[in-house]
C-alpha cells in the first residue's frame, strides 16, 4: 500500500503513527506466515514468531489476539479510507473498483505474496477455514456500512445487503482462485468482475 501522511481532516490519508503501526503489524504477520509455510501452522509457536519478528510476545498479542488472527486478521484502515476518499458522486461499485485499485496497486511484491500465503493457509487448514466465519460477518458488515454511507440508505436495507453480498462474493471467488492459480492477477480480476456487477448481468447471446 501507499499510505500518505495526513491529519484527521483528510480521511483518505494515513498518519505517520498509523504507518509505523502498520509496518510493525505487517512485519509480524509476514514472519508468522513464513514460519507457517516452512514448518507448518500447528508446529509454530507465538514465541517463535516474536523472535523472528524481533518483537516481544506481548507485542504480537497487541496486534493479533490469537494465533488464528495472524492469518485471518485484516487491517481494513487503508481500504476503508480509500473508499471514503472517492468522489461522492461515484456510485458504490465504481467507488469500490477505484478503492481496490488504489489499495492493491500500492502493495509490494512481498506484500502480495504475504496475502496469497494467507489465502492458501485459510483454505487448507481446517481450523482456519472454520474460524474465518467471524471475518465473513465483519467484512459483510463493513461493506454494507460503506455502501450505505455512499447511498444514504440504511445498512440493513435489502438492496444494500444484496449489493454488499455480491461484492463480497466476488472477493471470495478471486481469493479462492488465486490460492490455486499463482499467475492470476487478483487486482485485474477483481476489477473485471466488479465491472460485470456494475454493468448488470446479461444472458449470453442477449
Amino acid at each position: 500500500m501507499k499510505p500518505t501522511q495526513g491529519t484527521d481532516r483528510h480521511p483518505g490519508k494515513i498518519s505517520q503513527r498509523e504507518r509505523k503501526k502498520a509496518r510493525t503489524r505487517t512485519a509480524i504477520q509476514q514472519e508468522a506466515l513464513r514460519l507457517f509455510r516452512d514448518q507448518g501452522y500447528e508446529a509454530t509457536t507465538i514465541e517463535q514468531i516474536a523472535e523472528a519478528a524481533e518483537v516481544s510476545a506481548s507485542t504480537v498479542f497487541r496486534y493479533f489476539a490469537t494465533k488464528e488472527d495472524l492469518v485471518l486478521s485484516d487491517d481494513e484502515t487503508f481500504f476503508v479510507r480509500a473508499f471514503r476518499a472517492q468522489p461522492p458522486e461515484l456510485p458504490p461499485v465504481q467507488a469500490m473498483r477505484r478503492a481496490l485499485h488504489s489499495t492493491l496497486d500500492g502493495l509490494s511484491a512481498s506484500e502480495m505474496n504475504t496475502q496469497r500465503d494467507r489465502d492458501i493457509l485459510m483454505v487448507t487448514v481446517p481450523e482456519l477455514w472454520s474460524a474465518s466465519l467471524g471475518n465473513v460477518k465483519q467484512m459483510l458488515r463493513t461493506l454494507a456500512e460503506l455502501v450505505a454511507e455512499r447511498t444514504g440508505a440504511d445498512p440493513a436495507d435489502a438492496a444494500v445487503r444484496a449489493l454488499s453480498g455480491a461484492i463480497f462474493g466476488i472477493m471470495m471467488d478471486v481469493m479462492l482462485r488465486w490460492a490455486n492459480q499463482p499467475d492470476l492477477d487478483p487486482a485485474a480480476e477483481l476489477d473485471r468482475l466488479l465491472a460485470c456487477l456494475e454493468d448488470g448481468f446479461q444472458e449470453s447471446g442477449a
